[in-house]
Order: structure tokens, then sequence, then C-alpha cells
């Protein structure tokens, strides 16, 4: 008895702190159909978080081929050094350094949106603000106590949090931007969506061919359930 009790405990605390953290989640607009979006995500992707994260499950050619760009564009947006086209996207950054730098090795993002998805990405990146008491001067929203710097610091402008008081306690309630970053807040929303675009496109990059064939294939069985339905009526009409 004690001890159904303790989980059924456990799993009320869990809710409150999954309905805690999920009113800080937006809601991002994905659509890895947009070619021209999905490029520019690549490209915030390669110099903002490529340094620490890669995307092991991708290659760069499979890259080029799917948003249509030759490697010389490639290298001008996403592939840089010495890394060849044939190859996955590994960070240059070995998890020894990470390690030291930041108390954990950046985990691989290739399937991030899968496994937390779009909003989650989209609303943690845009959830930094200013904490002193942390190491790299910055905390989050929805992982409180984050061991990552805020990257995209130059683009957002420092955000300050919102307090107010929840059942008598002082707490975050949400974000204020200072608006001293290189883009203004609309543009800088736009330029997260374009990256969560880019993550979703690299977490399943078969759904640009899927979704299409799809269609067809619909329409396929919709015509062949009309013939069975047809042939189906023929066989019948004498027994009724």
């Amino acid at each position: 008895m004690k001890k159904a009790l303790t989980i059924l405990l456990m799993c009320g605390l869990s809710f409150v702190c999954r309905a805690e953290s999920g009113s800080f989640i937006k809601q991002v607009d994905v659509d890895v159909f947009d070619q021209l979006s999905v490029i520019r995500g690549a490209g915030y992707f390669a110099n903002y978080c490529l340094g620490c994260h890669g995307l092991k499950q991708i290659r760069y050619s499979r890259i080029a081929n799917d948003l249509k760009i030759n490697e010389a564009q490639l290298r001008e947006t996403f592939l840089f050094g010495d890394a060849k086209i044939h190859e996955s996207v590994h960070t240059a950054m070995t998890a020894e350094s990470a390690a030291i730098s930041f108390g954990v090795a950046p985990p691989d993002l290739s399937l991030v949106i899968r496994s937390r998805g779009a909003d989650w990405v989209y609303s943690y990146l845009r959830g930094f603000y200013t904490d002193t008491k942390r190491p790299f001067g910055v905390n989050n929203l929805l992982v409180p106590n984050v061991a990552m710097p805020n990257v995209l610091w130059e683009l957002q402008g420092p955000q300050e949090a919102v307090l107010d008081r929840v059942d008598g306690k002082l707490e975050i309630v949400g974000v204020k931007s200072s608006g001293r970053g290189k883009l203004t807040e609309r543009e800088f929303d736009h330029a997260v969506n374009d990256l969560v675009n880019f993550l979703a496109y690299v977490a399943e990059p078969s759904t640009l061919q899927r979704i299409p064939l799809g269609k067809y294939v619909i329409v396929f069985l919709l015509f062949l359930t009309y013939i069975f339905y047809r042939l189906k009526q023929e066989y019948w009409k004498d027994i009724d």
C-alpha cells in the first residue's frame, strides 16, 4: 500500500513539473518543405551550433541533395574547414574538451526534434535569461541551471527574467527582451524558426520524399478501392 502511494505521489509531482515547464512552451510553425527556411536554418546551425553539437545521423551530401544546392553553395553556408562532402556532420569539439568546458559533452542533435519536439526546442532557444550566478551568466526557463551558454545572444540580445508572486512565492513567469540584439524580436523569432525547421528536416529527411509519394499512394488506393467495389458488384449481382 505504501509503495503504491509513493508511486502515485511521484507521478503527481512529475505532472506538476511538466505543467510548470509546459507553460513556457510556445508553438512553432514547422515546414520542412520551406526550402529557403531550411537553408537559412542550416547556416544558423553551422555558425552557432556546430562548434559543440554534431549531426552524426546525416551526411553533407544528403543535405546538398535534398536542399538542391551544389558543393560550392554548401561550403558557403554549412560545410566549413577540411570536412568532406560525403562525411557525416561532426563537431570539431572532442568529448573530452566539451566535458572540461561545460562539465558534460553536448549531445548530438540529429534526433532532438523527435525526442523533445519542435515546440520544446523552439521555446528552449528563446528561453535564456541573464543569471549572474551561473557560470556562463545565463539560465533557461525550460532547463533550470542549464550548462549551455546562450549561443544566440548576439542575435537576441540579453533577456531579463520576469518575476511575479505565485501562491505567495516569487517565481519566474517569463522573460523580457532588452531589444539590444542584432535582430529585432520578430526577426530573432524567424531565425529560431528557421533553425528548428532545419533540425526537423535532419530528424527525418525522408519526409521530403515520403509525404509527396504518400499522396500518390492514397490516390492509387482510392482508385483500387473503386475497382474492387465495382468488381464486387459484378460478382454479386446475380446472387442478390
